[in-house]
């Protein structure tokens, strides 16, 4: 289930609760990346980067453009996790 409260969408699931800052021009079927904080049924919390490849392009291209991470030979991303459709829905499933 996806709810949002106008500054956070939360996807719960039995097993875990994903909080999602709303982003403008992101919709929860739609967005292509996100940023998410996982909390986990026993408490425990992981921290998430969920990307397309289509969405990892479009950085790379920018930065070859911009000289960015030498002109865009690379894409660095910490907690990574690269989805092949858009939506929360996928993301959630990754988990």
């Amino acid at each position: 289930m996806i709810t949002f409260d106008g500054t956070f969408y939360r996807v719960t699931d039995p097993e875990f609760e994903m909080v999602i800052p709303a982003w403008e021009g992101y919709e929860p079927d739609a967005a292509d990346q996100a940023d998410a904080t996982i909390t986990f049924r026993d408490g425990s919390r992981r921290y998430a980067t969920f990307m397309t490849l289509d969405a990892i392009q479009h950085i790379m291209d920018k930065d070859a453009r911009t000289g960015e991470c030498l002109d865009g030979r690379y894409f660095w991303c910490s907690d990574l996790i690269v989805i092949r459709g858009v939506g929360f829905e996928g993301m959630a499933a990754a988990i």
